[in-house]
Formats: C-alpha cells, sequence, structure tokens
C-alpha cells in the first residue's frame, strides 16, 4: 500500500472510530472508567490518532508489569509543546514494576517527539505561530524547529539498572528499536577527564 494511502486510511479511521474509547475500554485496569460516557473519562487522551499505537503499547507494557495487590490509574494523557505527556498514580509497587512502569512511559512521551501526532509516520518538531506541534511532511504546518546537530533526539530518561530506578540519564531515543541509547560525552558539552566522563546523570544532577 503507497505511504500516502495508508495515512490517509488511518485518518479515516480514527474519524470513524473514537480509538480512545477503545484504549480505554481495552486497559479498565489502567483508566478505571465508570458508567457510561467514558469520552468524559479521567485519563481520556487529549492528543491526535497518530499516538494511538504508542499509547497502546505503553498500556501494554504497564498493565504486564503490575501483579497482584499493586495498582495504576491513569490521571491525564495529553499533548503539550507538541510531544505526550502521560500522568499516572501508582499504589503499593514494588521497586521492579515502577521501574518497568517508568520506562514504558518515557518512551512513549520519547516516541511521541519523533511521531507524526496526525498519522503516526515518522515526524520532527515543528513551530506553527506560537505552537509547537509534531508532524510528518505530508502534515506538516510552519517552520521545522532548529535542532542542535547531535541532540536531535536528546531526552532526560529515567536510568533503570537491574530492574531498579536508580535516577536519571541524558539519552538519545532511537525511533526503529523504541529504545533509549547513550549520548557521547562530547554531544553533551561534557569533557571527559573532569571526573564526569559519562553522559548518565544520578537523580538530583543536572545535565
Amino acid at each position: 500500500m503507497p505511504a500516502l494511502v495508508r495515512i490517509l486510511f488511518k485518518i479515516w479511521m480514527a474519524s470513524v472510530v473514537d480509538w480512545r474509547i477503545d484504549l480505554i475500554k481495552a486497559y479498565p485496569n489502567l483508566f478505571h472508567p465508570r458508567g457510561a460516557g467514558l469520552e468524559k473519562a479521567r485519563g481520556y487522551p487529549v492528543c491526535g490518532g497518530g499516538w494511538r499505537d504508542l499509547l497502546n503499547s505503553a498500556c501494554a507494557k504497564v498493565e504486564s508489569a503490575i501483579t497482584e495487590g499493586e495498582s495504576f490509574k491513569v490521571l491525564q494523557i495529553k499533548e503539550r509543546l507538541g510531544t505526550l505527556r502521560f500522568y499516572w498514580r501508582g499504589g503499593n509497587l514494588s521497586t521492579e514494576a515502577e521501574a518497568k512502569i517508568v520506562e514504558a512511559i518515557a518512551l512513549a512521551e520519547a516516541r511521541s517527539s519523533v511521531t507524526c501526532e496526525q498519522c503516526g509516520e515518522e515526524g520532527r518538531p515543528y513551530r506553527a505561530g506560537r505552537v509547537l506541534i509534531t508532524r510528518c511532511t505530508v502534515h506538516a504546518k510552519g517552520q521545522p524547529v532548529e535542532l542542535t546537530p547531535g541532540l536531535e533526539n536528546a531526552h532526560i530518561a529515567p536510568r533503570i539498572v537491574d530492574g531498579q530506578f536508580r535516577g536519571i540519564s541524558c539519552c538519545g531515543y532511537d525511533r526503529a528499536t523504541d529504545t533509549f541509547i547513550d549520548l557521547l560525552p562530547d554531544a553533551l558539552g561534557i569533557e571527559v577527564g573532569s571526573g564526569r566522563s559519562s553522559s548518565t546523570c544520578e537523580a538530583g544532577y543536572g545535565c
């Protein structure tokens, strides 16, 4: 299927079926909907259909991380400054479960920064007037945001060691593998030999 036809098909499907309600129905233990009117449920995603797949992936990872006696509640999902924001609250989470949840949501938010909010194809940030958006070339509006070479996909990401949250790291995001990758110290302006030759930043330190 040609790329343009595939994009138009995704948009048409999103207009016929409210994927947000489908997401809430698929993960009731995360959204905890009450009665009818799911479009008014707390956590109802306020973002474009292009981010449907990354949200579904994040919710699947979160659900698989939770065990008996643990709880999770979506508080809010929205677009802000061109990227995804996913707010949540956990209850009685083990250290391992919390680490998995933090990483899953961080990956979804990072992926949104390189995924067109309209169609789900690979995208980049644009500035349309005073608004930042993430779009592919087909749905682009405004002008591309100029990014620092080497830091195009840089993110502050959770540092997970042996299944436990160990602070934050300045990482790059690889869309092809949906993983965080270490950034070289030079890209972050860190001088090797200064005592901090790694791109990793512990919680409480700036990058």
